[in-house]
Formats: C-alpha cells, sequence, structure tokens
C-alpha cells in the first residue's frame, strides 16, 4: 500500500464547488448545536439527482423510465422497451429511506430475511419486491417474512433452491427468473475464481426449461458482475452471452435484470485511480439500446445499482481527539474511523473536508480511529498542518455500505440524521451502553441448554425460554 497519494489528490475528486457547498450548509445546523460525532447524515437529495441523471441518458437512447417509476416517468419517448430502478436495500438499509423511495412510486430489492421484512414493514407490497441473494430457500418461506407474499418478484440462485420453493412458486404466483453467473463474473480480489451466485450456463438453461415445464410463471433472466465495473463493454459481452443461454433454453424473457455495479464517481482507489475513469453513462445506455434486440419479447430492464446511486448520499462527521507526529508521518486520532464506519477505507479514498476550513502547508497525515487496532487507518494523506484537536472532519460519499458495515468494537453505534424536502432530522441516536450491553441474557441458574444426550420428549422438562 503507498505511503500516500500524490499531493493534487483535491482535483482528482471532481466534486462540484456546489457539492461542497450542500454539505456544508447541511452541517451548519447540526454542528452549530454540538451534535455529538461521530454522526452519519444522509440526505434524499443526491439519489434523486443520480437516477434523474441516469433516466436522462436512458431516455436519450430511447430506453425511458418505466411507468410507475418515480417523478422521472415522463422522460422520453413512448418504447417497447422502459427501464426500472429497484432500490439496493442492502447497500443503504435506513427507514427513512426506504419510507421516500417508496412515495416517489418505486420498487424495493432484497437479499435477506431481515431485508423483505424491513420492506413490508415500510409499506412496500409483494409485487413491489424483488428477493435476490444466495441459499434464500432456508428462510424465503419462514412465517415471519409475511403473510402470503402473492406476486413476489424471486430471482433464484441455485438448483437446491429452485427444487426448494418451486411449489410455493407455483402457489403464490411469483415472478420467477433464474440468476445467472456469466463468464465476466468473477472475484474481485482472485480473479482467477468465479463468485459464488447464480447459475452456471449449462445449469441454467436446466432451470430455465424445468420452469416452464412446470408451467411457472418465469419471467426474467438475471446477472450482477460486481461493483465498479470499469467499462460498457463487459456489459455488451455479458448481455449477448445472456442472450446465447436464452437461446439455448428456448426461453422468451420479459425482463432483463442487469444487477448494479456502474463505478462510483468522486472515490479514488488506495493508489490514487478514478474509479468510473472509463466509464461513460452515455455508452452504457447506447450498449443496452443495441444490445436489447437479442431479445425479441423483451418489456423492461431492471436496474440494481446502489453505490452508484447512493455513494454520494452521505457523509461521515468525526472530531479529532487527538495528534501525534512521528517518523515523518502526523497523526490525527479521531472519535471514528475504518473499524467502526467506513471499512470501504480499506481500498478506497474518499474526499476530506474539515469544520472549521483550514488551509496552508500540507503534510503527510494518518487518520486513524479510536480502537486499539493499527488496521484503524481512515486515510493517509497529505491534508494541512493546521488542522488540530476538536476540528471536525467529513469523510464524503459515505452512503453506500457505511452503516451496513458498521462495527460495535469497545464503541456503540453512530447516530443518523436524514435530510429530505421536510428537512434535517435524527433518525437514529448513537448507541447507549445499556443498549450495547444489555443485549446479552445471560442469567446464572438452571435454564440452560439441554445437556447432550438429555431427554427431549414431551416428557421431559419444558424447554428454555431463548
Amino acid at each position: 500500500m503507498p505511503l500516500g497519494i500524490p499531493p493534487d489528490i483535491a482535483q482528482k475528486f471532481g466534486h462540484a464547488p456546489e457539492t461542497l457547498a450542500f454539505w456544508r450548509r447541511l452541517l451548519n445546523t447540526p454542528l452549530a448545536i454540538s451534535t455529538p460525532t461521530p454522526f452519519f447524515l444522509l440526505s434524499a437529495s443526491p439519489i434523486a439527482a443520480k437516477i434523474s441523471e441516469l433516466d436522462q441518458a436512458l431516455a436519450r437512447a430511447g430506453l425511458p423510465p418505466a411507468a410507475g417509476s418515480g417523478k422521472a416517468a415522463h422522460l422520453g419517448r413512448q418504447s417497447k422497451i422502459v427501464c426500472r430502478h429497484w432500490l439496493s436495500c442492502k447497500t443503504q438499509p435506513v427507514a427513512p429511506l426506504l419510507r421516500w423511495w417508496r412515495e416517489q412510486g418505486r420498487d424495493i430489492e432484497v437479499v435477506s430475511e431481515f431485508e423483505l421484512r424491513a420492506a413490508l414493514a415500510e409499506g412496500f407490497s409483494p409485487p413491489n419486491i424483488l428477493v435476490n441473494g444466495p441459499a434464500k430457500h432456508h428462510w424465503l418461506s419462514q412465517p415471519g417474512c409475511g403473510p402470503g407474499l402473492r406476486d413476489l418478484s424471486v430471482n433464484f440462485d441455485s438448483p437446491a433452491e429452485l427444487t426448494a420453493l418451486l411449489p410455493l412458486a407455483k402457489k403464490l404466483n411469483w415472478r420467477c427468473g433464474v440468476r445467472l453467473n456469466t463468464a465476466e463474473e468473477f472475484d474481485p480480489e482472485n480473479p482467477a475464481f468465479p463468485t459464488q451466485f447464480g447459475f452456471t450456463p449449462e445449469e441454467a438453461v436446466a432451470a430455465l426449461k424445468k420452469l416452464q415445464r412446470a408451467r411457472a410463471r418465469v419471467e426474467t433472466v438475471s446477472f450482477h458482475l460486481r461493483t465498479n465495473i470499469s467499462s460498457a463493454q463487459i456489459h455488451q459481452r455479458t448481455i449477448a452471452e445472456v442472450a446465447r443461454i436464452c437461446g439455448a433454453a428456448e426461453f422468451v424473457p420479459s425482463f432483463l435484470d442487469l444487477g448494479g455495479g456502474l463505478p462510483v464517481r468522486h472515490v479514488l482507489t488506495r493508489g490514487g485511480r478514478v474509479f468510473d475513469g472509463e466509464f461513460s453513462l452515455r455508452a452504457f445506455a447506447d450498449i443496452l439500446r443495441q444490445s436489447v434486440g437479442l431479445f425479441p419479447g423483451l418489456r423492461e430492464l431492471w436496474l440494481e445499482n446502489g453505490r452508484f446511486i447512493s455513494a454520494g448520499s452521505g457523509v461521515l462527521v468525526v472530531q479529532i481527539l487527538d495528534v501525534k507526529e512521528r517518523r515523518g508521518l502526523r497523526q490525527l486520532v479521531c472519535d471514528g474511523g475504518r473499524t467502526l464506519h467506513a471499512l470501504t477505507s480499506l481500498w478506497e479514498q474518499h474526499k476530506i473536508i474539515s469544520v472549521p476550513p483550514r488551509s496552508g502547508v500540507e503534510v503527510l497525515t494518518a487518520l486513524h480511529g479510536p480502537t486499539c487496532m493499527a488496521f484503524d487507518q481512515l486515510a493517509r494523506i497529505p491534508l494541512p498542518r493546521s488542522l488540530r484537536t476538536r476540528d471536525r472532519l467529513v469523510w464524503l460519499d459515505a452512503g453506500a455500505y457505511h452503516i451496513p458495515w458498521e462495527t460495535r468494537f469497545s464503541h456503540g453505534h453512530a447516530a443518523v440524521l436524514w435530510h429530505d424536502k421536510e428537512g434535517l432530522s435524527p433518525v437514529r441516536e448513537s448507541q447507549s451502553f445499556e443498549d450495547f450491553w444489555g443485549q446479552w441474557k445471560f442469567r446464572p441458574g438452571p435454564h440452560s441448554l439441554p445437556r447432550q444426550g438429555a431427554k427431549t420428549s414431551s416428557q421431559s422438562s419444558p424447554p428454555p425460554k431463548l
């Protein structure tokens, strides 16, 4: 890992002055009343702007939003094929975001039992929910997922999952799909190996034929490559492969689910490379327009973009607690950092601004969190020497995967503030010690699990309450 990134890093992030002004303006109120750090500040406005930008690019290519897909549905001319956005719940599982998204008339994608239950709790109906993810046959039929779940959309992930859930899919009229593991999908850390998701091409052909023979409501074919896809040509090659698989299965999909993975903007690798430097949104839209001709019966393209949509919708605010200097490195110890709040800093570099603004000579500076882990390093970059204890540091683009990857390492979860057209409000308090420690239910005495070999029949003692 490099010791630092070049001094011109501030220019490489590429944030518009209006973006920085937006966050400084939003932070005025919580910082003026000394809101305790660390905290996340999330806003719906950048998400709405990203969706609008994507919709406009797609509409220019003749792929307008689907009817009912939010307030941008007027964009574009009438088209045979339209695009539908699904909120990637796992990227930012925040209750007010789900509520705001539903109020826009949009749909949600979930990948776990808790996410499905959260979507139902926030008012999404089953026809507006898409279920992805592996091994869901072990939880999707559980009573806690909701009564009925008729007309749910479900993309099967494996032969075992399909076998287990097919009877339920037919009974509840699920809109079924098959997720493919294509040649372009691989483990980003070990590109020689595939990911664990989806059907191989051979398995997919068998699965699609099985669904059709069973007269299930099979309408979708799906793939999801990875995050930060560097070129639109990768999608082009993958869609061509998907078309060949559908041809081999004699299957005509109504819906092509592209997953997500468009590259995040204004974020750099630890070595200073821009993630979206080779990606063109216009080229992506044009390739989709050209590729849909491979699917004669296609009605909709489905997009589940997470980080591209939500990364810029949040910031993490921490405070400098201590300053150290050693071996030519200035070290700022803060009350938040990688271990607790920003796992993505392991491979990403985000722009950092200070409150109050500091300027002057820059020196190589490491930002550390409060935990007893050398791993806890938020950044190591040139920053003004004028930064001092009690200054607040704002880590931008913290709207994707930061909250779901939070930890409680020696501390509690951070507070969360939410902003939308109604204003700015606290939506989660920082975790108290009582909540941190009160989760443990151990009680000394006889209330323990039965020993191995102990009687478990109805004549034995009642089971302990868990």
